[in-house]
C-alpha cells in the first residue's frame, strides 16, 4: 500500500486499487436522530465490505426536502449534534465517509459535504450551485459557496478546512485523492470538479439529492459518464431515495460509479431497503492515462494549475490489508466487448474502418487489382472478406481480387479446401502455387539438412516457406499491375509472431494491423450473423472460425497433430488481454497477473462476450498466466520490435491501441526486457 510496506500479490490495494461505494441509507423526514442511525447503519456495512469511501446523498443528515424546515434553529442544532456522534463513531471504522448536511457559517446556511475518517472530520466542502427553477428553490435558503476558498468552519467543536478549494489526500493508498462536489454542481456548464480533478483528485464525488422524473436516470448516466472520461478520473455519484418527502417531487436512490468513461457499478433504482453499491477503482489507471493524455496536463496549465491553489487535506484511515476479492468487471476479452448491442455496433465499426481504409488506399494506388494470399485461417480470410468488401463498395467486379492459395510442407488437406472454398464463393480470381518444389531449391543451394531428407524443422525451413509466399505474392502484383494486401493481425506484431522483410510482416498495405486475434474471430462471425455475404460464403466462414490456429509450416506429426500456434507463444485470449493493458495503460506484469488472475481463474464468474461457445471457454491458474506472460514480455519487449518498426500502413482500428511506429506505439528496437521480468519474477507466484 505504501512504498515501505511488503507487497502481498492478492492484495488488491497493493495493485492501486480503492474500494468505493455509493450509500442509500433509510432517512426519515426532518428525523435526525433517525438519519444519523442510518448512515452508521450504511458506514458499518461498508465497514464489513472494506469499502475505502462511502458516498452518501445531500443533505442526508437532515433529509433534503424540508423547504423552511431548513432554517429551523432547532433542526440545525440536532444536525450538529448527530455530527458528533457520526465523528466519533467513524474511528472503529474503514471508509472516508462523505456526508450531506445543512451547516451555519457567518449567519449564512450551507448546504455541504463532510468528509469524515478514521474520528476526524477533515474539511467541510459547500456546494457552488444552487437551483433556483422549476421545482428547486435552494437560495430560498441557503448561500452559495463559490467564493469560500481558503476558510475554516467551527463543527462540533472541531475547527476544520472549509471551502470549495479542497482536495482529500490518504496517507495510506498512492493515488486515493478525491475531490466532492454536490448535485447542482454537475449539471452547472463548469462543474467545480474539472478543477479538482485538475488539481490531482483522481476520484471525483457527487452527493445528490436530484429527483427523479423520465428520462433522468439516463441524463445522469450521460453526465457521470462524460465527466469521468473528460476529466480523466473515476466520478461516483448517489442521489437521494425513498424517505425523502414526496410533497411535489419523488426520488429514485440512483447510485452511480464510473472510471473514465467506464460503468463499474449501479444500484438499484427505487429500493425500499438500504443500499450499497460497491466498485473498486482503479487509481494507478487513472494516473497513468493522464500522464499520456497531455491535453489534461496542457489544460491543467491554462486554468492556472489549479494544484498550487487548491488545499491538499492528507488524512489517516484504515484500508484492509490482505486479499479481499476485487470488486469490478473486467474483461476477459479487452478488445471485444461483452454486451450483444455493443458487439454488433464495435463489429460494424471495425469492419468498416478496415474497407473504407482499404477502399482508399486501392484508390489512391491506382492499383489494377488486389493480390492476397489465401491459406484457409482466419487472417487471410478476414483480409480477403475486406477486400470483398471494397470491391462490393467501389462497383467493382470482385474478379478485381486475385487469390493465391500457396500450399507447403506442413498445409493441411482441411485449410487448403477452405482456401479453395472461400475463393469460389466469393467470386474472385483464384489459383495455386505450390511453393515446395522451389523451397526444396532454396533449401538444397542453403544447405539445408532438409534438402538431403533429414527431418529438420527449424526457423529456416519455417521462413524459406513464408518468404516465398511474400515473395510471389509481390511479383504476381507487379506482374499484374495491383498491389499486396496483408494479412497478420495486430496480435501478431505485438508478439513478433511473422518472418520479417521477405515475409509475412511484409505487404504493401497491412489492413488487419490494428485487428487483434481475439476480434478477427467476432468480426467474421459478425459478417455471417448481419448477412454480409450469401449463406454459401457464411458456411465455409464459420467452418474455418472451428480451425486451430496454426501456420501449416511443419508437417504433421506421427500421430496427425498439426503445427499449434498456440502451444508455442500462448493463447491468443491472454496475450490479447497482456496486450490490451500494457500497450493502452502501461501496467506492472504484477499488475497484469493480477487483473488475468481474476478475469480468467473462474469459467462460472463473471461475463463473457454474447454467443461465446461453452465448449471454448477456458480457465487459467497463477502459474499459467505466469508462464505465458514472461514469454510475452520477452517477445514483446526484448525480440519484436524490429519488426513492427519497419511494418507498412495499416489502420488503427481500436481504441485499445495499434503498434505502428507512425501511431500509437514508438520504441527502440534494441531495448531489454529486464525491467519488466524482474518486476515480474519479484511481486507475482509461481504457483
Amino acid at each position: 500500500m505504501s512504498d515501505t510496506s511488503p507487497f502481498d500479490f492478492h492484495a488488491m490495494h497493493d495493485h492501486g486499487f480503492v474500494r468505493v461505494a455509493t450509500a442509500t441509507p433509510q432517512v426519515r423526514t426532518a428525523d435526525v436522530s433517525f438519519n444519523c442511525d442510518a448512515v452508521l447503519e450504511q458506514a458499518r456495512a461498508a465497514h464489513a465490505a472494506k469499502v475505502d469511501l462511502l458516498v452518501y446523498p445531500e443533505l442526508c443528515l437532515s433529509s433534503y426536502a424540508l423547504d423552511d424546515l431548513h432554517m429551523q434553529s432547532a433542526l440545525l442544532d440536532a444536525v450538529e449534534r448527530s455530527l458528533a456522534t457520526i465523528i466519533t463513531e467513524s474511528a472503529a471504522l474503514s471508509p472516508v465517509l462523505l456526508i450531506g448536511a445543512p451547516l451555519r457559517h457567518n449567519g449564512k446556511l450551507y448546504n455541504c459535504a463532510l468528509a469524515i475518517a478514521n474520528g476526524v472530520l477533515i474539511g467541510v466542502v459547500p456546494k457552488s450551485y444552487l437551483p433556483n427553477y422549476r421545482e428547486f428553490y435552494e437560495k430560498r435558503w441557503f448561500a452559495h459557496g463559490r467564493n469560500i476558498i481558503g476558510k475554516t468552519i467551527a463543527i462540533a467543536g472541531h475547527e476544520v478546512p472549509f471551502g470549495v478549494d479542497l482536495i482529500f489526500a490518504s496517507k495510506q493508498l498512492p493515488g486515493f485523492i478525491f475531490h466532492t462536489e454536490i448535485c447542482e454542481d454537475f449539471w452547472s456548464a463548469a462543474p467545480p470538479s474539472t478543477q479538482g480533478a485538475l488539481a490531482g483528485a483522481t476520484i471525483l464525488t457527487n452527493l445528490s439529492a436530484s429527483n427523479i422524473t423520465i428520462g433522468k436516470s439516463e441524463e445522469r448516466h450521460m453526465l457521470c459518464r462524460a465527466q469521468s472520461s473528460r476529466a480523466a478520473a473515476a466520478y461516483i455519484y448517489s442521489a437521494a431515495g425513498h424517505g425523502e418527502s414526496t410533497n411535489d417531487m419523488a426520488w429514485d436512490g440512483q447510485g452511480v460509479i464510473y472510471e473514465l468513461g467506464d460503468l463499474l457499478a449501479e444500484s438499484e433504482r427505487f429500493g425500499l431497503a438500504p443500499e450499497l453499491a460497491i466498485a473498486d477503482l482503479d487509481v494507478d489507471r487513472i494516473i497513468a492515462d493522464r500522464m499520456r493524455l497531455q491535453t489534461f496536463n496542457d489544460t491543467a496549465e491554462a486554468e492556472g494549475r489549479p494544484e498550487d491553489y487548491f488545499r491538499r487535506i492528507a488524512f489517516d484511515h484504515q484500508p484492509a490489508t490482505g486479499d479481499i476479492g476485487l470488486i469490478r468487471p473486467i474483461r476477459r476479452f479487452p478488445f471485444v466487448p461483452n454486451r450483444q448491442h455493443r458487439l454488433d455496433e464495435d463489429c460494424y465499426e471495425a469492419f468498416n474502418i478496415q474497407v473504407d481504409a482499404l477502399m482508399r488506399r486501392f484508390q489512391a494506388s491506382g492499383a489494377k487489382c488486389m493480390v492476397i494470399g489465401i491459406s484457409g485461417g482466419l487472417d487471410s480470410t478476414h483480409a480477403l472478406i475486406v477486400a470483398a468488401k471494397v470491391c462490393d463498395r467501389l462497383n467493382l467486379p470482385r474478379t478485381t481480387i486475385r487469390g493465391y492459395t500457396m500450399p507447403g510442407f506442413g498445409t493441411s488437406d482441411s485449410t487448403r479446401k477452405n482456401a479453395w472454398k472461400l475463393m469460389k464463393a466469393l467470386g474472385i480470381l483464384a489459383d495455386e502455387i505450390d511453393i515446395r518444389p522451389t523451397a526444396n531449391t532454396m533449401l538444397d543451394n542453403i544447405g539445408h539438412p532438409h534438402a538431403d531428407g533429414e527431418p529438420v524443422y527449424d526457423v529456416t525451413f519455417e521462413n524459406v516457406q513464408a518468404g516465398l509466399r511474400t515473395d510471389y505474392l509481390f511479383r504476381l502484383a507487379g506482374h499484374h499491375g495491383g498491389f499486396v494486401i496483408g494479412t497478420g493481425d495486430l496480435s501478431e506484431l505485438a508478439l513478433g509472431w511473422c518472418t520479417y522483410g521477405v515475409g509475412d510482416q511484409m505487404s504493401h498495405y497491412a489492413v488487419n494491423a490494428g485487428v487483434p486475434k481475439t476480434l478477427i474471430q467476432y468480426l467474421i462471425r459478425w459478417t455471417t450473423t448481419t448477412r454480409q455475404f450469401d449463406e454459401g460464403t457464411d458456411t465455409i466462414l464459420l467452418d474455418i472460425l472451428d480451425t486451430e490456429i496454426s501456420p501449416e509450416l511443419v508437417p504433421a506429426d506421427a500421430d496427425g497433430a498439426m503445427q499449434s500456434t498456440e502451444s508455442k507463444i500462448g493463447p491468443y485470449e491472454l496475450n490479447d488481454f497482456y496486450l490490451h493493458h500494457i500497450v493502452r495503460f502501461g501496467q506492472r506484469p504484477s499488475k497484469v497477473a493480477f487483473l488475468a488472475w481474476h478475469a480468467w481463474r473462474d469459467i462460472a464468474a463473471g461475463e463473457w462476450p454474447a454467443g461465446f461457445p461453452e465448449h471454448d471457454k477456458n480457465a487459467y491458474d497463477i502459474a499459467t498466466i505466469r508462464h505465458w506472460l514472461k514469454k510475452f514480455l520477452q517477445r514483446f519487449f526484448a525480440f519484436s520490435q524490429f519488426k513492427r518498426t519497419a511494418i507498412p500502413n495499416g489502420p488503427k482500428v481500436s481504441s485499445g491501441g495499434a503498434l505502428s511506429p507512425r501511431g500509437d506505439w514508438r520504441a527502440p528496437s534494441d531495448a531489454v526486457a529486464k525491467v519488466w521480468l524482474d518486476e515480474l519474477q519479484q511481486k507475482v507466484p509461481e504457483g
